[in-house]
């Protein structure tokens, strides 16, 4: 049986970046509004507020580590795990959900996956979170120096199961590459990581019944729009570069493959 939502937000949110240059980072008894302190029934908008302010303590260094404890971990074993928030975010070791949203155990359902795609794999999972779990958020994380959009842009080879793993990017690539060229630089890298996350967004509700069916039950508290949280204290240049391998020619269509 469907869970009932009073409220679906999706949101696209792009260029979450590394953590800044603040002091180090101190565990607190004391927890500020964290994804879970509205856990009685958060809306969208709560829910979203309280990860952008996790990820301003994250960039300032002032971290809470919340719900880590022993009570927590016997909690989430006896009456089961009830998150906030469905997070389809990409699988690069730099930008873990839950430490740049300064988030515990049992706040975040994450999805991750290289390049934050939206594919069969990713949307059955989504559809668990939203509605089994009955998340009120559901957010598609992009981030900087994005390796799996770097390979797409500049065509690199790889082999294996890669390249259709990542088709799904291509429609975001060749858009930008449309309208602002085909030239590789930082701003094109850039544009390419935002469309990317729209186009996961577009995918996600193409082809899952249950999130769109969600999504428009609600018209009157229900919005899909975009997020940027920014770290200030750093700039473009000084962002780590990706690692990830690159690749060539992913011929398959996402259609296709579903």
């Amino acid at each position: 049986m469907r869970n009932p939502i009073r409220s679906m937000l999706i949101v696209a949110l792009g260029f979450l970046l590394m953590q800044g240059t603040g002091g180090a980072e101190t565990a607190t008894s004391h927890s500020p509004a964290t994804a879970s302190s509205a856990a009685s029934g958060p809306g969208a908008d709560a829910v979203l507020e309280a990860l952008l302010a996790g990820n301003k303590r994250f960039v300032d260094g002032k971290r809470t580590y919340p719900n880590l404890g022993n009570t927590r971990r016997t909690d989430l074993f006896s009456q089961g795990q009830k998150p906030v928030v469905t997070i389809l975010s990409c699988s690069d070791s730099r930008v873990p959900p839950e430490h740049i949203f300064d988030a515990g155990l049992g706040d975040l359902f994450v999805v991750r996956v290289a390049g934050n795609v939206a594919d069969t794999d990713e949307i059955g999972t989504v559809e668990y979170g939203t509605e089994h779990l009955g998340t009120p958020l559901v957010m598609v994380l992009g981030h900087s120096k994005c390796g799996a959009v770097t390979a797409v842009f500049k065509g690199d080879e790889v082999g294996g199961a890669i390249p259709r793993l990542v088709d799904n990017i291509i429609p975001a690539v060749n858009a930008v590459k449309a309208s602002a060229g085909a030239d590789f630089s930082d701003a094109s890298l850039d544009l390419a990581i935002k469309a990317n996350v729209r186009q996961s967004v577009h995918d996600l509700l193409a082809h899952s019944v249950i999130v769109r069916e969600l999504v428009e039950a609600h018209p009157g508290d229900t919005a899909v729009r975009d997020e940027q949280a920014r770290d200030e204290k750093r700039g473009a240049d000084e962002q780590p570069d990706a690692t990830e391998k690159t690749m060539r020619g992913a011929q398959r269509s996402s259609d296709e493959k579903r």
